[in-house]
């Protein structure tokens, strides 16, 4: 099997590069999550992707993971009047992470907006992780990695909290961005979280149970984001 689905480009309009700042990827993110639903609602994609096989179309690891992470990501799309600053913008991290940290964890995938800006961006985030604890059981994902998803999360949401509480945290991250690295905003946090589940999702689709990324072949151990080109 083409691990990565070598001669199989991602189209470029749906390369998704959270270095290239979070408002392009927010951008980008509202653009691709919709192509990828409509081509999900029209029998053209076998949804969730971990269900998918070898054969199927999109059935590559790199596919699966690609669309794994968008499976998660979507919710974020969906925000009715969405306020983006909440997630992009450094002067609006301290109220959005305070805000998250209220939020009780729950294991709902259901989203119920409540038009109040920084519920809904929690309300999202949460639906997200937990559509892909579901993933992470449909594949058996070993439970230890999957069961304290919000747990975990919520502790990088707390250290992104202390970070932004700091004297120059903006001036800090905007040298990071200009360096095209990735401060704490929520975007990249979350970003990040998806990424990383969707691969542990991916390895367990593709190689099985017990192959999660740390048994998966070295080129997929490797690989930090699906959209980097193979090596």
């Amino acid at each position: 099997m083409a691990l990565f689905g070598r001669g199989r480009e991602v189209p470029s309009d749906e390369v998704l590069d959270a270095r290239a700042g979070a408002d392009a990827l927010l951008q980008g993110l509202d653009k691709v999550v919709a192509t990828y639903l409509e081509k999900a609602d029209r029998g053209e994609l076998v949804y969730p992707a971990c269900k998918r096989k070898p054969n199927d179309v999109s059935g590559t690891a790199r596919e699966i993971w690609r669309h794994t992470r968008l499976e998660g990501m979507r919710y974020l799309t969906m925000i009715p009047g969405r306020d983006s600053a909440l997630l992009t913008e450094p002067s609006r991290q301290t109220e959005m992470v305070d805000g998250f940290l209220r939020q009780q964890p729950h294991e709902d995938t259901v989203v119920d907006f409540t038009g109040r800006a920084v519920d809904d961006v929690a309300i999202a985030i949460i639906a997200g992780l937990n559509w892909l604890n579901h993933c992470a059981l449909l594949v058996r994902v070993d439970r230890a990695k999957s069961s304290g998803t919000l747990r975990n999360f919520r502790r990088v949401v707390t250290v992104a909290q202390q970070w932004w509480g700091m004297e120059g945290a903006k001036a800090r991250c905007r040298d990071m961005q200009q360096a095209r690295e990735l401060p704490p905003l929520m975007l990249n946090l979350v970003w990040l979280e998806c990424t990383h589940l969707a691969k542990d999702i991916t390895a367990a689709a593709i190689f099985g149970p017990a192959g999660e990324a740390g048994d998966a072949p070295a080129p997929f151990q490797a690989t930090l984001d699906p959209d980097e080109p193979p090596g």
